[in-house]
């Protein structure tokens, strides 16, 4: 009787121990975050593995934590834009065309941009701040000749290199800090990919 007792306790614990808790069904339409962690002294993000989309529409929510403050070793540096996330485009590598957004930490706040490659020519423009450790919704769109990134509300146009809009050789562009300078310690940014 003692031992059944213990196996059934055994089978309790191994049931409910881990995983979704009894009577709540997962969701596989659940968007889920990923956590992109850039180590001290790297450009590259891990979990940058090549993905491609044939997506149109890129929506996801980004939460910076504290280790979004830095200071670059030369000043100037500060505004150089690192990368958050979007997409290449036209078939083409993302340093001639492509969309995304960007950071970097200035007077005390994380500033977005749009950032973006035309033809090989770089195209910024900032878009506003967020705080630390709140998430923020982010979009860009391939709108014809045109991505429309959507931030806080606001649409900016900037125009694409090219007007094909379907593509299966669009590939994700992940978190990158730089630049010039590399990391200078660990940096944590959560994404969530909406559908």
């Amino acid at each position: 009787m003692r031992l059944t007792s213990q196996l059934v306790v055994i089978g309790l614990i191994g049931l409910f121990g881990c995983g979704v808790p009894p009577g709540i069904p997962a969701d596989p339409t659940s968007p889920a975050t990923k956590v992109y962690r850039i180590k001290a002294g790297e450009h590259s993000s891990d979990k940058s593995k090549l993905s491609y989309t044939a997506k149109t529409t890129l929506s996801f929510s980004v939460t910076f934590d504290n280790s979004a403050i830095y200071t670059s070793k030369t000043a100037e540096n500060q505004y150089d834009i690192n990368k958050l996330y979007g997409f290449s485009d036209c078939g083409a590598q993302h340093n001639t065309a492509s969309a995304r957004f960007g950071w970097n930490w200035r007077d005390n706040a994380v500033h977005i941009h749009a950032y973006c490659y035309r033809n090989g020519e770089r195209i910024t423009e900032e878009l506003g701040t967020v705080a630390l450790n709140q998430p923020n919704d982010y979009q860009i769109s391939i709108v014809g000749g045109n991505y429309v990134f959507t931030f806080q509300g606001k649409e900016t146009v900037i125009a694409r290199g090219c007007t094909t809009v379907k593509s299966n050789k669009r590939y994700r562009l992940y978190p990158y800090f730089g630049g010039d300078e590399v990391a200078p310690h660990a940096i944590t940014i959560s994404i969530t990919e909406k559908n």
